[in-house]
């Protein structure tokens, strides 16, 4: 299997904080590695030291197959980044932003032109082409800024959510066009707190908690770890919990759990179709009235909540900062790391 991607215990530290504390990571050609974790948990710090723009106090890590430290241009020419948010240049138009961008590659003048001409076209920027950027919506600037990282074509596409802010259907536009610059055999590493996002995305999943990769696998794979599907029966009156309660243990063998208010309960599934019928049964031959009945399948929030303690950071509000002072967003099966207390 070939690597674009290859980490080894990364660290970096910034006074008495260690940032990175021996960070993994294997991500095969053409795949989508999203990474998740709670704010500070050394995301940026990682995209930044694999993009070359810091470098590791310990580890070793390979882009493309060069080494990030002693064959920083080799890695330069071989990576695009868009980060949390658009770096174009405001007063310059669409056109104007992806030609001086080709002309820092080296790109001669016509191919910079050819170049700006067919990202635009392909990001459906064309009519905006000659406009400022800043006169651009925040969906529009994406783009352009997906599109200005993809100037020079290249093999290792770092993402550090770049969907920060965006409305669903600006958010839903981006995810297809990362789709495909991995058709085309692009490799992403995707930081998002979105973790839908993930879900659609990426082939695998890194969840990096305190500087360090806890678990990583596929997202069902992540899923399955917090449980199989579960039901959750919605009362009309919660003062009917104690019986409902019963019923659902007798009916399925398992003890259900009740939320804050006492008016939903959750019990886990064994047996799919016939622990739905036992338990409709049950409530029913209790006289317990319900206002839901519903399966739910583990999602990514369960695995978050239960691998990181708490629950996602809500991506519309502010992040918080990292440590070096950029902007926080921070293999067959599933692989968990024990925590220390520390």
């Amino acid at each position: 299997m070939e690597l674009a991607i290859q980490a080894e215990g990364l660290r970096k530290r910034y006074g008495d904080h260690e940032a990175l504390s021996g960070v993994d990571l294997a991500v095969p050609t053409g795949s989508v590695l999203g990474v998740l974790g709670p704010n500070g948990a050394g995301k940026t710090t990682t995209v930044r030291i694999l993009a070359t723009l810091l470098e590791p106090d310990a580890g070793s890590a390979r882009v493309a197959g060069y080494d990030v430290v002693r064959q920083r241009k080799e890695v330069q020419r071989a990576i695009g980044l868009t980060g949390q948010y658009a770096a174009v240049d405001e007063q310059l138009t669409g056109s104007e932003n992806l030609r001086m961008v080709g002309m820092l590659q080296r790109l001669t003048r016509p191919r910079a032109k050819q170049r700006a001409a067919e990202l635009l076209e392909r990001f459906r920027l064309t009519d905006a082409a000659d406009k400022p950027a800043g006169t651009y919506s925040g969906g529009m600037r994406r783009r352009l800024d997906l599109a200005v990282s993809l100037v020079a074509g290249p093999s290792v596409l770092f993402l550090d959510e770049p969907t920060t802010g965006l409305d669903p259907a600006s958010r839903i536009d981006l995810w297809a066009m990362i789709r495909e610059q991995v058709a085309a055999g692009v490799t992403v590493l995707l930081t998002t707190q979105y973790l839908e996002e993930a879900d659609q995305l990426a082939d695998r999943i890194a969840v990096v908690d305190s500087g360090r990769v806890i678990a990583e696998g596929s997202p069902d794979e992540l899923k399955r770890t917090v449980g199989g599907e579960r039901l959750e029966v919605g009362l009309a009156d919660p003062a009917q919990r104690g019986a409902a309660a019963a019923a659902l243990s007798r009916a399925l063998g398992a003890v259900p759990l009740a939320d804050d208010t006492g008016g939903l309960l959750r019990v886990q599934l064994t047996a799919g179709l016939n622990d739905i019928a036992d338990a409709a049964v049950a409530l029913r031959a209790c006289g317990v009235a319900v206002t839901e009945f519903a399966v739910r399948r583990p999602s990514l929030d369960d695995v978050f909540l239960s691998l990181t303690g708490h629950a996602p950071a809500d991506p519309a509000g502010a992040p918080a900062e990292d440590p070096d002072g950029g902007q926080a967003t921070e293999p067959a099966g599933v692989r968990v790391e024990e925590r220390s207390a520390a």
